[in-house]
């Protein structure tokens, strides 16, 4: 699993700023050059709330209690520094079919067209198997060669022996290797540094997508 190996804060956010929405595959997106980072998951994975514990705010991204509601792609710059992408969330079975048909070249057509996306966090709920989306989502990235970091949430859910053979579990059953994966809990700030130390490495890494 990744690890910091000290005790520097790797992402102090001292300037946060909401660019704004991408509503469809060919619609608006800021213009920048700055490397982005997306974020990926199922609906109620908890993507709102670690966003917020990464960023160390409040409310940055929106905490809602029906998933599948976030139905643009938000930009945030960080710092001057990079790009925060929150992807909306997918799979969940309550939106209905024409909604979620919507999402996926959204959510494709950004992947395909973002030159300076350095990598991509995919979020897997630590109580739930990894689903159809979960797989598809990696098997995607993965034909576009694009660097993948797994944060698996909600770990505050487990002790620490239950929570480290999860964690071994997921990762044995979609193939990941150790250093991409990270445990996380919003809740209690697990991972938290883990996750941005390995995000700041994705950003400073000469690797891209473009």
């Amino acid at each position: 699993m990744a690890a910091t190996g000290g005790n520097a804060d790797p992402l102090i956010v001292r300037q946060l700023e909401f660019l704004g929405g991408m509503a469809s595959a060919a619609g608006w997106r800021p213009e920048t050059t700055l490397p982005e980072i997306a974020f990926a998951g199922r609906s109620n994975v908890g993507k709102s709330s670690l966003l917020n514990a990464l960023l160390r705010r409040k409310s940055a991204a929106r905490v809602s209690r029906t998933p599948g509601r976030t139905r643009e792609i938000n930009f945030f710059r960080v710092n001057d520094a990079f790009i925060l992408v929150d992807l909306p969330g997918y799979g969940y079975a309550r939106v209905a079919k024409e909604r979620r048909a919507e999402w996926r070249p959204l959510i494709e057509g950004y992947l395909n067209q973002s030159s300076t996306l350095k990598g991509l966090v995919l979020l897997l709920d630590s109580r739930r198997e990894p689903s159809d989306d979960d797989r598809a989502m990696l098997e995607f990235l993965a034909e576009r060669e694009t660097p993948v970091l797994v944060a698996i949430t909600k770990m505050d859910k487990f002790g620490n022996d239950a929570g480290r053979e999860r964690v071994q579990a997921i990762a044995a059953a979609l193939d990941l290797d150790a250093d991409q994966v990270v445990p996380v809990s919003a809740r209690t700030g697990l991972g938290r540094d883990d996750l941005a130390a390995a995000l700041m490495d994705l950003i400073t890494s000469r690797e891209g997508t473009g």
